[in-house]
């Protein structure tokens, strides 16, 4: 199986930064898609970017020049650096990797615990 720890959430004030983390261990062949997610109380999550194995980003439009998606493949680490913060990005921050197992044929899906992102003046 595979793990997907977080960190670097916390409480920062509008237009300040901080900067996630997301690595994933265990049975690993190889790690594809690596996406961050976010969920507000009472609301679906929403896909806030993903960075592929090679290196392609997309983002939320809400995002958008204000965050930044990338990935140590050595580690098996994704990150996400967040820029220009609004109280709006306050939310549960998810990552969420496409892995393959070792001995299998078929990638699956992991979830990380979520970090708190709270901006807030």
């Amino acid at each position: 199986q595979v793990q997907l720890v977080e960190s670097g959430g916390g409480l920062v004030q509008p237009g300040e930064s901080l900067r996630l983390s997301c690595a994933a261990s265990g049975s690993i062949f190889s790690v594809n898609e690596m996406r961050w997610y976010r969920q507000y109380p009472g609301k679906e999550r929403e896909l806030v970017a993903v960075i592929s194995s090679g290196g392609w980003t997309s983002y939320a439009d809400s995002v958008k020049g204000r965050f930044t998606v990338s990935r140590d493949n050595a580690k098996n680490t994704v990150y996400l650096q967040m820029n220009s913060l609004k109280l709006e990005d306050t939310a549960v921050y998810y990552c969420n990797a496409v892995v393959r197992l070792i001995g299998y044929s078929y990638d699956r899906e992991f979830w990380g615990q979520g970090t708190q992102v709270t901006v807030s003046s």
